[in-house]
């Protein structure tokens, strides 16, 4: 060992391991620190938070154009094979041309659609179901009402 060492290496390791811990859990972060830290996360969700509203709307709007659309078309499907309008809603899932009544994505559940009759002169019959639409309450985000989908 060299005249010139006084302290082991392991002890100089174990000196710089209990400074280093000292400070470490002396360390933190400032008062003004942490308020800046929240002022950016506050101006990140206030623009982020907009457009995430607006997205969940924007699929509930075309979930229900969707269900519209395979309602409808099981409709012209069941008129065009048994030559008349179902009477109910609920006729198209007992004949199997829809599995159940889609829920209305706006109103959250599947009894709010409006059965639309045919017209009397279309073959003197005025019963059953020609078109749907929903019942739900309220404009669109493009300005149109629900009602008129």
């Amino acid at each position: 060992m060299a005249a010139g060492i006084r302290c082991p290496l392991r002890w100089q390791l174990r000196w710089q391991l209990r400074y280093r811990l000292r400070w470490a859990a002396v360390r933190g972060f400032t008062l003004i620190e942490l308020i800046v830290v929240m002022a950016i996360i506050g101006v990140l969700l206030t623009i982020s938070l907009p457009r995430y509203f607006q997205s969940v709307d924007r699929s509930a709007e075309v979930t229900l154009k969707h269900n519209l659309n395979t309602m409808r078309d099981a409709i012209d499907k069941f008129h065009g094979d048994t030559a008349r309008w179902p009477r109910t809603l609920q006729e198209l899932v007992e004949r199997r041309y829809l599995r159940a009544l889609p829920v209305d994505s706006i109103t959250g559940v599947a009894d709010t659609w409006i059965a639309v009759p045919p017209p009397a002169d279309a073959g003197g019959e005025a019963a059953g179901v020609r078109d749907v639409r929903s019942g739900a309450i309220g404009n669109g985000l493009d300005g149109t009402p629900y009602s008129q989908w």
